[in-house]
């Protein structure tokens, strides 16, 4: 079964930290570019970072730029994203996503049920 689980979500002070995690199994993990988005009560989903088939190029959204550290550990099939100097406005359902092409910002084949960031000022 094809599958990405999301943890790590919680709550966090602004200029705090936090180091969700996704976990891959069912497909061939090294494969696929990965990614994570977020999505914010009543705005749309948006892409926050992506990482290539073998971690060597990194893209990010400009509002993480400099804060955010997308990772990739492919022996345990794993995508990680540290989160540092926290917003209240990072608040949001982040999600992982995987994709067979190389293009970080999708289109994507595989998803994550998503796990929660809450940042409180």
């Amino acid at each position: 079964q094809v599958q990405l689980v999301e943890s790590g979500g919680r709550f966090a002070q602004a200029g705090g930290s936090l180091r969700p995690s996704c976990v891959a199994s069912g497909y061939s993990f090294s494969s696929y570019t990965m990614a994570w988005l977020r999505q914010a009560p009543g705005k749309e989903r948006e892409f926050v970072a992506g990482i290539s088939r073998t971690g060597g190029s990194t893209g990010y959204a400009d509002p993480v730029k400099g804060r955010f550290t997308i990772s990739r550990n492919n022996a345990k099939n794993t995508v990680y994203l540290q989160m540092n100097s926290l917003k209240p406005e990072d608040t949001a359902a982040y999600y992982c996503a995987g994709g067979t092409r190389a293009t970080m910002r999708g289109p994507y084949n595989i998803w994550g049920q998503g796990t929660q960031v809450t940042v409180s000022s």
